[in-house]
């Protein structure tokens, strides 16, 4: 019996495809499991009830009390300056003195011109109450009697001329010392010992009162119903962050807004008083201003870095019992530090994330990095 064989191409073809098949079935994976998603580390805390200060913040410069430019109120040569430049002085303090000579010299000729015309006003009263006598029994006209008296009553008028020019030389030398009109620090001095001054003139020096000294600084128009409501209740208070000077804080209280709002800022001026006792604070610095308006008590606060934002408004992540997330919507309050208050969405002591949610999804699961205990806050 012949058996009929097969070409050796139909062969070799037949057998490739027999180990095609056999490779295939070998790398067919199994039938694919679900993946457990790992947990995203993140960072927790727990929100907590707190008093927190209802506050405004503003960028307020620093402006003196007071401020006073010295200037002189006669011509005259510096004879001596009693006052070091930037030294502090205190009202009524020697600052200036102006050559008296010349004043001394005008005051002793009206004195000497009183005497003379007091001397002759009592001759001719003396005069012409003789002649009064005289006019009586007949011996002398009635002219003569009254051109003595007119002389007298002439004189009289004289000696009243002559102690109002001796008032004003008095004034006029008092004006060669110059002392403080105020307790101060003062400035630059513009001339010197020697230098010739006019009256009214340029200022000698500028002395600013720091102690104690105003912060000036804007709100919002929107803000002037809380502060005016705030100011019927209790006098307010203000810090004055000092830059540069951390920790360094002076304390003031609000007095003084301005009768109108700056139609191009939309801002109301405010101005706040310190005692500057430390004298940190100085005229023309600009420092960080706080207004305390209120205190919220048992406010439900939790670190500003858990608030998220979202298109439907801004939400906290929430961890429950499993260790996922929930996207929890809140409604945020006045920030304080770096934790704000939450208004509406979140109750004291329920644990939210606080770093990490760039990776969070609702639902899932989490590992936190830092567990807080019963009972622990960890704000």
């Amino acid at each position: 019996m012949r058996y009929k064989m097969m070409p050796v191409n139909k062969l070799f073809i037949t057998g490739c495809l027999v180990m095609a098949i056999l490779v295939l079935n070998a790398c067919k994976p199994e039938k694919d499991k679900p993946r457990v998603k790992p947990s995203v580390p993140v960072t927790v805390a727990l929100s907590a009830e707190k008093e927190v200060p209802v506050q405004l913040k503003a960028i307020g410069t620093v402006e003196a009390f007071a401020t006073v430019a010295v200037k002189s109120q006669v011509n005259g040569q510096i004879a001596r300056i009693h006052f070091e430049e930037g030294s502090h002085v205190e009202k009524g303090d020697l600052l200036i003195t102006i050559d008296p000579a010349p004043f001394l010299a005008t005051l002793g000729q009206y004195e000497a011109a009183l005497a003379r015309n007091r001397a002759q006003e009592k001759f001719a009263r003396d005069q012409a109450a003789r002649y009064k006598g005289l006019l009586k029994e007949g011996i002398v006209a009635q002219d003569q009697y009254d051109l003595l008296r007119t002389n007298a009553e002439s004189l009289a008028a004289a000696v009243n001329s002559d102690l109002a020019a001796i008032k004003s030389a008095k004034i006029q030398l008092g004006y060669c010392t110059i002392r403080s009109p105020i307790s101060g620090r003062t400035g630059t001095l513009a001339l010197h010992t020697g230098n010739l001054v006019k009256a009214n003139d340029i200022p000698i020096v500028t002395i600013n009162q720091i102690c104690p000294i105003n912060v000036v600084f804007s709100i919002p128009e929107k803000k002037i119903g809380d502060v005016k409501k705030a100011m019927a209740g209790a006098e307010l208070k203000i810090e004055a962050l000092v830059p540069d000077e951390p920790g360094n804080i002076e304390t003031g209280t609000l007095s003084f807004m301005d009768n109108a709002v700056n139609p191009e800022t939309g801002t109301i001026k405010i101005k706040g008083v310190f005692e500057n006792a430390s004298k940190k604070l100085w005229p023309g610095r600009f420092i960080d201003v706080i207004m305390t308006l209120s205190l919220l008590k048992n406010a439900v606060v939790v670190p500003t870095s858990a608030i998220q934002t979202s298109q439907e408004g801004q939400f906290v992540y929430t961890v429950n019992q499993e260790k996922t997330v929930e996207v929890r919507p809140v409604t945020v309050g006045p920030a304080v530090g770096e934790e704000s208050v939450i208004e509406k969405g979140l109750v004291s002591g329920e644990t939210i994330v606080v770093d990490g949610q760039l990776r969070l999804t609702p639902g899932a699961a989490i590992e936190a990095k830092n567990i807080p205990g019963p009972g622990e806050k960890t704000l």
